[in-house]
């Protein structure tokens, strides 16, 4: 046996383990929720499930706040992101010290720890609430089971990772690059938009299509902090399975925010494949 063929089972052998997780842990679900959503309760196939989760006002409801919820979290976590990345990247002193080493925190506290912190913090009695009332404030408006409150969790998970990503993206782009614009008179905002973004874009994508995805089917803080109606999918899903017990229902909406996740990846997967062919 020669060398090459050895090294090739060698190989093979190294990859089925972890192919074989895959396919327990995240294809067979998949394949088995599809089926499953598919399904009446006599067994039979039909369309029904998906009917209902298109028409019924509720599930309307619920699929129209979970994406404008998405929207609206993935720009502000980007806006919020870029602008830490880029401050840290060109500026120097204390406070850029002190946001490097503190803006990774929040990826280690575990979501039901940060949700309820965020409840103590903003909800109607929390501290928040109260130093406001010492000084004779109480309209504090309304955070805590809302989507505002939904909102502020996303940003707190999702900032840290994706100034993370944009950090060491803008960390590759050569300062002589930067100085030359600034040489010839190139205003911030030019530097920014001719050079900075279409140098870490890729990356920017990365980051949103994580965002999108991890936002999307969200679930501990949308359960802990978001209102009871409208629902996101996941907690809706979740009510759907363990108050109603409609597993077909329930996997109608799994297949639904499945496909959601990956019109996502396959745009970002399109998009750089399409750059590629570009620059080739």
């Amino acid at each position: 046996m020669s060398k090459n063929i050895k090294q090739g089972i060698f190989g093979l052998l190294l990859v089925i383990p972890s192919f074989l997780i895959l396919c327990f842990v995240v294809i067979i679900p998949i394949i088995l929720a599809i089926n499953e959503s598919f399904k009446d309760d006599k067994g039979s196939y039909t369309l029904a499930h998906y009917f209902y989760l298109f028409t019924d006002k509720v599930s309307v409801n619920n699929i129209t706040f979970t994406l404008k919820l998405t929207i609206i979290s993935v720009i502000m976590v980007l806006l919020i992101s870029y602008a830490l990345a880029v401050y840290m990247r060109f500026s120097g002193g204390r406070l850029v010290n002190g946001i490097k080493r503190m803006y990774m925190i929040p990826m280690f506290i575990p979501s039901v720890i940060a949700s309820y912190g965020i409840i103590n913090m903003y909800g109607n009695h929390g501290w928040l609430s109260r130093i406001l009332l010492l000084f004779g404030n109480d309209a504090l408006p309304k955070i805590i089971f809302d989507y505002k409150g939904i909102i502020l969790a996303n940003l707190w998970f999702n900032i840290p990772f994706t100034t993370m990503l944009l950090t060491s993206a803008l960390a590759g782009i050569p300062n002589a690059i930067i100085e030359s614009a600034k040489d010839i008179g190139a205003s911030r905002l030019q530097i920014f938009f001719k050079f900075i973004l279409p140098l870490s874009y890729r990356t920017m994508w990365v980051a949103v299509t994580f965002i999108f995805m991890g936002i999307i089917g969200g679930f501990t803080a949308p359960f802990l902090i978001g209102p009871n109606s409208p629902q996101v999918l996941g907690v809706a899903m979740r009510q759907i399975f363990s108050v109603y017990q409609d597993t077909q229902l329930a996997s109608a909406n799994a297949v639904f925010m499945f496909i959601l996740c990956s019109l996502m990846g396959y745009f970002y997967i399109r998009t750089m494949i399409k750059d590629d062919k570009t620059a080739h």
